[in-house]
């Protein structure tokens, strides 16, 4: 009997621990995740559509989707938004809300949230969905939806 209480409660204390671990890796990431959206958002703030688009993995196969359809890659993405935003009165002042962060699969997660831009042209608003994904240590987005 002593056999299946020493069992047990080693099966509880590993069943804990990796539940601790599982707990501490997910704040760990989501940490890291909301600091490089607040890096986007500072970038942004300052008409830097270049150190905005750090937070994205430079890629090819980096997928956009917006009011314009499906925009593949990262070049084509910072071209896109420098058309969109020419100039800083364009930009204004980006402020990110954040719904939900939540894993998808090991070093991946989605974000859901909205954005919203005070400007002088008129202010704009809307939600986003975009996927992360932990690449050679960073965390980059490769896919975002944004309306």
């Amino acid at each position: 009997m002593k056999s299946i209480y020493l069992i047990l409660s080693l099966l509880f204390s590993v069943g804990t621990f990796a539940q601790s671990e599982t707990s501490k890796t997910y704040l760990e990431d989501t940490q890291a995740i909301r600091e490089v959206l607040r890096t986007q958002q500072d970038a942004w703030n300052k008409f830097d559509l270049e150190g905005f688009m750090q937070g994205y993995w430079k890629s090819d196969s980096l997928k956009f989707y917006g009011s314009n359809g499906v925009t593949k890659g990262w070049h084509k993405t910072l071209s896109n938004y420098k058309k969109g935003y020419p100039s800083k009165e364009y930009t204004g002042e980006l402020q990110f809300t954040f719904n939900s962060i939540s894993p998808i699969e090991n070093h991946s997660y989605y974000v859901m949230g909205e954005y919203h831009l005070k400007r002088a042209v008129g202010n704009a608003q809307g939600e986003f969905l975009i996927i992360l994904k932990k690449i050679n240590g960073e965390w980059k987005i490769i896919a975002d939806m944004s309306s």
